[in-house]
């Protein structure tokens, strides 16, 4: 008989459907994902996929999700929408049956006063709620570890790239006159990315940018604030498949972001071979970034 697993989400992104398809693929499992379809931060759209069944999480209304949880007997639950009191009624339900329920977070410890009232409060409802805390990197596993999760309810390596495609298209630089003077930068254009500040020293280099142009790939409120100008390109959000199809026009990554909990864009430029430049703020730099070897990592403002 299969195994079942239920996922609790919040908004359904590319990164999770090659973890998703390992389930299935290696492990032999029926999936279920509920949610959130309403208030998307991107146009990503979901593939079809076999073996996993998608829900919309405004579907259900008073018990039904609760009663379709408890008729998928799942050996396991996954939940990263804590902020959805429907999901952390369905979950206080499944621990009073000691099913494990598994929250995964990219959460990074700032010591904010509202993460140390958290910390005091969290481990008196933990086991009420949550078995294990599954985290993108050392620097969620230091949330958690403040959180009352022992290193044996600590799993690693929540956020994964989408390693078979983009493997496929590493790139061989050789820092000549070859390579494409393209700088990218792959993500929603918000505040919190920092695009305004990347558009803004780009603007302020003028002729010292040379024959270099920057592409900027995506959407978002700060759009309308980036007007055209002499070698800067602005490209509507893309779906993976014809991202991975347009990188050899690509040689660097920049990632400007003024707060960013992780960063699956670098897993993901990284396994393609990409240099890149970071702000230091970015979560994934322990793994995935070695200070001045293909990379660069700035404390201050670009």
């Amino acid at each position: 008989m299969k195994k079942t697993i239920v996922y609790l989400y919040a908004e359904l992104m590319g990164y999770q459907i090659p973890v998703l398809r390992e389930y299935v693929d290696k492990y032999d499992y029926d999936v279920h994902v509920v949610h959130a379809v309403s208030g998307k931060l991107s146009k990503y759209e979901i593939p079809e996929l076999t073996g996993i069944t998608f829900y919309d999480k405004d579907q259900f209304k008073g018990s039904e999700l609760l009663d379709l949880v408890r008729s998928l007997d799942p050996s396991i639950v996954y939940v990263s929408g804590w902020m959805y009191f429907i999901y952390t009624k369905v979950i206080y339900s499944l621990r009073k049956k000691n099913i494990p329920v598994v929250t995964g977070f990219d959460d990074i410890w700032h010591g904010t006063l509202k993460q140390r009232i958290g910390k005091l409060i969290f481990p008196f409802f933990k086991k009420k709620f949550f078995s294990h805390a599954w985290v993108a990197g050392p620097y969620q596993y230091e949330y958690a570890k403040k959180l009352g999760f022992v290193n044996e309810e600590i799993i690693y390596n929540c956020l994964s790239a989408d390693v078979s495609k983009f493997i496929s298209c590493k790139k061989k630089h050789d820092f000549g006159n070859s390579i494409p003077h393209n700088f990218l930068y792959v993500g929603r254009f918000h505040e919190v990315k920092g695009v305004d500040i990347l558009y803004e020293a780009w603007k302020r280099l003028g002729k010292d940018r040379g024959d270099w142009k920057l592409t900027m790939i995506g959407n978002g409120p700060l759009l309308a604030d980036m007007p055209e100008m002499e070698s800067f390109e602005i490209r509507d959000f893309m779906q993976p498949e014809e991202l991975i199809s347009v990188l050899e026009d690509y040689s660097c990554l920049v990632i400007p972001s003024r707060n960013e909990q992780w960063s699956v864009a670098m897993h993901e430029f990284a396994v393609a071979g990409f240099p890149m430049i970071s702000s230091h703020v970015c979560g994934a730099i322990p793994l995935f970034i070695i200070p001045n070897y293909k990379t660069i990592s700035s404390q201050g403002r670009f």
